[in-house]
C-alpha cells in the first residue's frame, strides 16, 4: 500500500504511514452549532468521508472523531437576540431560546445535512460542553509548563503565551510580530495582544448557565482549547490525522497545535484540508447575496447528485458554484446510472459478487492513493461506463458485467451507493412508480407490435405529460424522469 497525502505542516505530499499497524485516527473539526450549516461545512464532510471510506478500502480500521462546538461567543450572541440582548428578560415560547437550546437545535440541522448526503457517522461525536474537566486538566498542565498565565486584569480569563512557544506560527509559516492580535479577549490582561485565550472568565450580562467553576474563576473555555482536549481525549496525544476547511487553519489550527505540543502532545501526525466553495469565482458572501445553502442544492437536485458534486473536486482545490453546476452533475449520474440500469438488466447482479476489492480499476486505486485524486478517479469511473455502453452495444456481455461490477465498486467507495440506498428508502413511492410505468411501456410495445400507432402515442403522451421521458432504443424503450 502507498498511500500518499499532502501535510499542511511540512507543505509537501508525503507517504502516509499509520502510526499503529492496522489502524488509522482521524479527527475533523465539526460545526460550531450557531446557525444552519453552509456549504462549506458540508464539502468538508464529504471531503473526510471520502478520506474515511478510502482508507477503509485499503484495509484499515478507521477511527473518526468530528466535535461539535455546542459553547462559543457565536452561539450566546444569536441566543442573546432572542432575548432582545438582555439575558435577565422573561423567556418568551414565541422569541427567547436558550443558547444550549439554540445549539441542539443547530446540532441536528446538521446531523440531518449530514446523513441526506450519505456522510458516515463518525465513532465519535464530543461535544465540548461534555469536555470541560479534560479542558482544565490541559490549561493546567501549560500553565506548569509556563505557556499559559492567568489575566493581567484579574477578569478570570487565561491566556496562552504565544512568545513562550518557539515553533508558534510554523503551521502557516507566519512570523509572530506580522501577526494582528487575537481578537477573543480585551487585550489590556494579556503580556502580548496575540495571546489566545483558553479560559473566558465569566462578566456580567452573560447567562449563568454558560459558566463552569474552575480554578482561575467561573467561565467558559476558548475555542481553540475545545478541540485540543477532545481530541486527544478519544485518540491519544498522538495520532494520524487532523482535518477541517482550510479557513480554519489561522488562528484555530495553528493555535491547537501550539498549545498541544506545548503542553507535550506529538499532537497530528498529518495536517489536511479542503479548499473552500467559490459562487462564479467570488467568495461567498450573505453581505452581497452570492450563497447557496445544502438545502438549497437540495431542493434542486437529489442528494446522490449534490454529493458529487460537492465531492467531484479534488479536496484541497476551489469548487466554484454556477447555476449549471447541478444539472451538469445531474447529467453525470444519469450517465452513470443509465448504464447500470441497462446492464443489470442484461447480466443481473448479486450483491455477493460485488467485491471494491475484486473489481476496482488499477487506475482507479492509484488516483485515490495519490492524495485522493477524486476528479482523476471520477475519470477512471466515467471511462468504464464508456466502455460498459460499448460492450452492451456489441453484445459482449461479459465485458460489461466487468464494468459493471467496476462501476458498482467504484461508486460505492466514493459514497454514491450509500444515498442511493438511502433516497430508495426515503421514497419507496419511486419502486411503485416504476411498476406501472414498466406496464406503461409493455402495453405500447404491444400496440407497435400490433402496428396500433394510435394507441403507442397515447400511451407516450400520458407518460409525458407525467414528466415520463420515453426514448426508442434497440434494446426496446427506456424511461427517465424529465428534469426540470
Amino acid at each position: 500500500m502507498t498511500l500518499r497525502f499532502y501535510d499542511t505542516a511540512s507543505a509537501e505530499v508525503r507517504d502516509f504511514v499509520p502510526l499503529e499497524d492496522g489502524k488509522a485516527s482521524v479527527y475533523y473539526c465539526g460545526a460550531t452549532v450557531q446557525g444552519m450549516p453552509h456549504v462549506g461545512h458540508v464539502r468538508s464532510a464529504i471531503a473526510f468521508d471520502q478520506l474515511t471510506r478510502w482508507l477503509e478500502f485499503r484495509g484499515l480500521r478507521v477511527t473518526v472523531v468530528r466535535n461539535v462546538t455546542d459553547i462559543d461567543d457565536k452561539i450566546l450572541a444569536k441566543s442573546a437576540q432572542s432575548f432582545g440582548l438582555d439575558w435577565d428578560a422573561e423567556p418568551s415560547a414565541r422569541q427567547a431560546e436558550e443558547w444550549w437550546a439554540l445549539a441542539y437545535r443547530y446540532e441536528q440541522e446538521f446531523e440531518n445535512a449530514y446523513e441526506s448526503l450519505g456522510v458516515q457517522r463518525p465513532t465519535y461525536e464530543p461535544r465540548a460542553t461534555g469536555h470541560i474537566p479534560e479542558m482544565h486538566a490541559l490549561i493546567q498542565r501549560l500553565i506548569d509548563r509556563g505557556h499559559a498565565y492567568p489575566a493581567l486584569d484579574d477578569s478570570g480569563d487565561v491566556y496562552f503565551d504565544v512568545r513562550s512557544w518557539s515553533k508558534y506560527g510554523s503551521l502557516t509559516r507566519q512570523n509572530i510580530d506580522d501577526m494582528q492580535g487575537a481578537p477573543d479577549a480585551d487585550p489590556r490582561g494579556k503580556r502580548d495582544p496575540r495571546d489566545f485565550a483558553l479560559w473566558k472568565g465569566f462578566k456580567d450580562g452573560e447567562p449563568v448557565t454558560a459558566k463552569w467553576e474552575s480554578p482561575w474563576g467561573a467561565g467558559r473555555p476558548g475555542w481553540h482549547l475545545e478541540c485540543s482536549a477532545m481530541v486527544t481525549k478519544y485518540l491519544g496525544p498522538r495520532f494520524d490525522i487532523h482535518g477541517g476547511g482550510l479557513d480554519l487553519r489561522f488562528p484555530h489550527h495553528e493555535n491547537e497545535m501550539a498549545q498541544s505540543q506545548a503542553a507535550g502532545d506529538e499532537f497530528a501526525n498529518f495536517w489536511m484540508h479542503n479548499g473552500m466553495v467559490t459562487y462564479e469565482g467570488e467568495k461567498m458572501s450573505k453581505s452581497i447575496g452570492n450563497t447557496v445553502s445544502p438545502a438549497e442544492m437540495l431542493e434542486l437536485a437529489s442528494p446522490r447528485v449534490v454529493r458529487y458534486y460537492l465531492g467531484q473536486a479534488h479536496y484541497r482545490s476551489i469548487l466554484d458554484y454556477r447555476p449549471t453546476s447541478l444539472q451538469e452533475a445531474a447529467a453525470a449520474v444519469e450517465r452513470i446510472d443509465g448504464f447500470i440500469h441497462k446492464a443489470s438488466a442484461k447480466v443481473g447482479t448479486a450483491a455477493s459478487d460485488v467485491s471494491p476489492q475484486a473489481n476496482m480499476p488499477a487506475a482507479f486505486i492509484a488516483a485515490m492513493d495519490d492524495d485522493l485524486n477524486v476528479p482523476q478517479a471520477l475519470g477512471v469511473l466515467h471511462e468504464t461506463v464508456r466502455a460498459g455502453n460499448t460492450a452492451l452495444a456489441g453484445g459482449d456481455l461479459e465485458s460489461a458485467k466487468t464494468a459493471l461490477y467496476s462501476v458498482l465498486s467504484m461508486t460505492e467507495v466514493l459514497g454514491l451507493d450509500s444515498v442511493k440506498r438511502q433516497e430508495a428508502v426515503q421514497g419507496r413511492e419511486h419502486a411503485a412508480l416504476e411498476v406501472l410505468i414498466e406496464a406503461q411501456l409493455e402495453a405500447r410495445a404491444a400496440a407497435r407490435a400490433n402496428k396500433d400507432w394510435a394507441a403507442s402515442d397515447a400511451i407516450r403522451d400520458t407518460l409525458a405529460a407525467a414528466g415520463v421521458v420515453v426514448e426508442d432504443g434497440a434494446d426496446g424503450a427506456s424511461w427517465s424522469l424529465k428534469r426540470d
